[in-house]
């Protein structure tokens, strides 16, 4: 997992309360039985004027302009920002894979739904949680202001505004030092990748039957 430290990124304003998973990704393309290649249907219903199917060719389809994605301002934009209730529905881990794999590191919302919330941290996604009435002003400034970029501070758990002004968050201790070092529930589990092996070298050496294996 890309570890989460300091990014500075464009901004691109979602104005949409209870965003969905399934308009984050719809349910065709979760078909694939891969981790990858999700990025270009993210929010696929109302990105495109017409239907995706998984195999689509992007370049081949018909882009909606009045979509926030689509508007060359927000060209390249890296971190999202979002109403109240982002990632509600279903439990699919596909939605902030999505959102990575499109290009977006940080997201900024008054709140989550608990399971994607879990899972953005899991993939290296930071959902930062602001006030509403923070996340509002965010969103009068990005409008007012072409370019607008945030820096979100993960290791002093601030987001730093253009004029330089602060506005704290906070992070679980445990989920922080994950991302900070890029650790998912696997490279957890790596950091004793010595002491493993050790212990199974121990075990078979006392249980030398462990290691034989029943024909196929």
């Amino acid at each position: 997992m890309e570890a989460f430290t300091v990014h500075q990124g464009l901004v691109a304003p979602l104005d949409r309360d209870n965003v969905d998973t399934d308009a984050i990704i719809p349910k065709q393309f979760l078909k694939s039985i891969h981790r990858s290649g999700f990025g270009p249907n993210l929010f696929d219903e109302w990105r495109y004027l017409d239907r995706g199917e998984p195999g689509m060719d992007p370049a081949a389809r018909r882009p909606n302009p009045d979509f926030v994605l689509n508007q060359p301002r927000y060209a390249g934009a890296s971190i999202l920002l979002a109403r109240k209730n982002f990632g509600c529905g279903s439990s699919r881990e596909h939605a902030p894979w999505a959102l990575q794999q499109y290009g977006f590191r940080a997201l900024i919302a008054p709140s989550y739904a608990d399971i994607f919330f879990n899972n953005c941290f899991k993939n290296g996604l930071l959902p930062v949680v602001l006030a509403e009435t923070q996340v509002a002003r965010l969103f009068d400034e990005v409008a007012a202001f072409p370019g607008y970029a945030l820096t979100v501070d993960l290791p002093r758990q601030v987001v730093v505004k253009p004029d330089g002004s602060e506005i704290a968050f906070d992070v679980e201790p445990f989920r922080k030092y994950c991302l900070l070092n890029g650790y998912d529930d696997i490279g957890l589990t790596l950091r004793h990748a010595d002491k493993i092996r050790a212990f199974e070298a121990e075990r078979l050496a006392k249980m030398p039957w462990l290691a034989h294996r029943s024909p196929a």
